[in-house]
């Protein structure tokens, strides 16, 4: 084994146990264990019981074969494990991880699932509506590195992670898939509640065939819902990749909270069975923003690429609220490469119209945008329906789109259209390299030329400047821009100073004057450094003078973060 790959384990292993204590679960482990390394426990729900915050839980590889539920009664559902325990802040979680170089796998295919039609207080399985693998009510945890599938159902779809209630979760590299359901569900219907972070996750071939809405209505790879303006933190989804679910890629329907979608993948959505049928009450939509019914679902969509969806790429669902729509790329759906179909509504969430531009501050901003081709619908031209109105009038266009642009892109402007994710039906395309193939050890996402501009492209230097970094005399239209180092959706190439720069794949601006918070690579709180500590000095000197440990850190200086390496 790799010398550096040993010194990795014992470097996150030791930081673990200097914040907190530390327990392991295994396959063949025992709840009446101690839960250390050599005496683990069998289930997450017994570390549940235990961990305080600031606790880590590593998690062995295997299957582990979910057959017992936990009743929920917040939600009057089950749970295979079900997560209560909290930490208290963003530094200082509690942390669920696979443990380095393992993968465990949660597999919800034997779990009982009950007969309940609606909510009941029973308790007891027959009464039960819904069921997960996996159920988080809390606050402050952290979970990485593991898979959670085969959740099945009767009349209700069920989600492979389900989130109620919850603050500032943070999701890292966790596959949901063929789940009778959403791969994640996170539900927001509580105050102060959200500010989760998904990371790098995928959800695919989820679908429910058997729900009472309908055979493949509810099984979206990823859900934010039913959080109320005002209440918490925006939720983030960073790098996460959503494909061959029956229902949507995304889907923020009663979301009244803003999103923030970056880097983010939605393809053939409204399928099932690795692409191949098309349930009939799956919408297919790859990445849907609404319906907003209180003017609160403001969300932001930027670098994101959806592509063979069985209907639109980005949607807007007829929402009440405008967002913002940046440097995103659209590429053979089948209905619309972009529609912003909206509406309006009264004050107690009525409908006031059929449909309706959004106009003022309210209306939907597009810039920088590729369509390919150029299908739209609800853009430049909007159709005005109410009781009394019943025309097409003028309404926002966007600007350097691809359509305002009047640019027909072809096959010439892309380094490659070719991608297993085109072609490969009937097999398991997280299997084979491409797009949506095996990630990067760091869970970045495989660097493939599909989709990516090459030197000539008529898209280049075609945008507007938003704020971000660019190549060129201004930025390109799309989601990757040319002559930009290829970036992943976690970290930006290691420099020779030993510093990584991840400002653009969080989301967040140029760095900030002021002392330095660090954190190791599973989020811990380390400490602070001073300004004057700092200044005139090199970041590596400093963190090895004041850790003495070598290791990878994360320093963040007010909204920058950078990855530093001290060896």
């Amino acid at each position: 084994m790799d010398k550096r790959f040993l010194f990795a384990i014992g470097f996150a292993l030791a930081v673990a146990q200097a914040f907190g204590s530390v327990y392991y679960v295994a396959t063949d482990g025992d709840d009446s264990a101690a839960g250390s390394k050599e005496k683990p426990f069998a289930s997450l729900n017994k570390a549940n019981s235990v961990v305080t915050a600031g606790d880590t839980v590593w998690i062995r590889g295997g299957v582990y074969d979910l057959r017992d539920t936990v009743y929920y009664k917040r939600y009057r559902m089950t749970a295979g494990i079900l997560l209560t325990a909290s930490g208290e802040s963003d530094d200082n979680r509690i942390h669920y991880l696979a443990y380095p170089g393992e993968r465990p796998i949660f597999d919800g295919a034997n779990l009982p699932i009950g007969q309940g039609h609606s909510h009941s207080d029973a308790g007891v399985i027959d009464s039960v509506t819904y069921t997960s693998p996996i159920v988080i009510s809390a606050k402050y945890l952290h979970l990485k590195g593991f898979e959670v599938r085969g959740i099945t159902m009767k009349h209700n779809s069920n989600s492979g992670i389900f989130l109620y209630a919850s603050k500032h979760i943070f999701l890292e590299q966790i596959e949901s898939h063929h789940n009778a359901g959403p791969g994640f569900f996170i539900n927001d219907g509580a105050s102060d509640g959200g500010g989760h972070l998904v990371l790098n996750c995928d959800a695919h071939d989820n679908y429910d065939p058997t729900g009472r809405q309908g055979d493949g209505e509810n099984a979206d790879g990823f859900g934010a819902h039913y959080q109320e303006p005002g209440d918490g933190d925006t939720t983030k989804f960073i790098g996460c990749r959503s494909w061959w679910n029956s229902d949507d890629g995304f889907d923020f329907i009663n979301q009244e909270f803003p999103v923030v979608m970056e880097n983010c993948y939605a393809m053939g959505n409204g399928y099932s069975h690795y692409g191949v049928d098309r349930p009939p009450n799956g919408n297919g939509h790859g990445i849907k923003m609404g319906e907003s019914t209180k003017g609160g679902g403001h969300h932001l969509i930027q670098y994101c690429v959806a592509w063979k969806n069985r209907s639109s790429g980005f949607y807007a669902n007829y929402t009440g609220a405008g967002s913002r729509w940046f440097n995103n790329t659209s590429y053979m759906n089948e209905d619309r490469a972009f529609s912003m179909a909206s509406t309006t509504f009264d004050a107690e969430g009525h409908r006031t119209a059929d449909v309706a531009p959004l106009t003022g501050d309210n209306a939907h901003v597009l810039k920088n945008n590729i369509a390919f081709p150029n299908k739209l619908s609800q853009i430049g031209e909007c159709w005005y329906k109410t009781a009394t109105i019943d025309e097409y009038v003028e309404c926002t266009a966007g600007e350097n789109n691809t359509w305002n642009l009047k640019l027909d892109l072809t096959e010439d402007d892309f380094e490659s259209l070719d991608d297993p994710s085109m072609t490969v039906t009937g097999e398991d395309i997280s299997k084979i390299p491409g797009i949506l193939g095996p990630r990067n050890a760091d869970g970045s996402i495989p660097v493939v030329g599909f989709l990516r501009l090459k030197e000539g492209s008529r898209a280049i230097d075609k945008g507007e400047d938003l704020g971000m970094p660019f190549a060129g005399t201004a930025p390109d239209l799309g989601a990757y821009e040319f002559g930009m180092p290829a970036s992943s959706s976690s970290q930006e190439p290691e420099s020779s100073s030993g510093t990584t720069f991840i400002a653009r794949s969080l989301g967040i601006s140029a760095a900030a004057q002021g002392p330095a918070s660090v954190f190791d690579l599973q989020g811990r709180y380390l400490g602070t450094l001073q300004t004057e500590s700092l200044r005139n000095k090199n970041m590596k000197d400093v963190l090895k003078a004041t850790f003495g440990v070598p290791g990878i850190y994360l320093v963040r200086t007010g909204k920058t973060l950078q990855k530093v390496n001290v060896r």
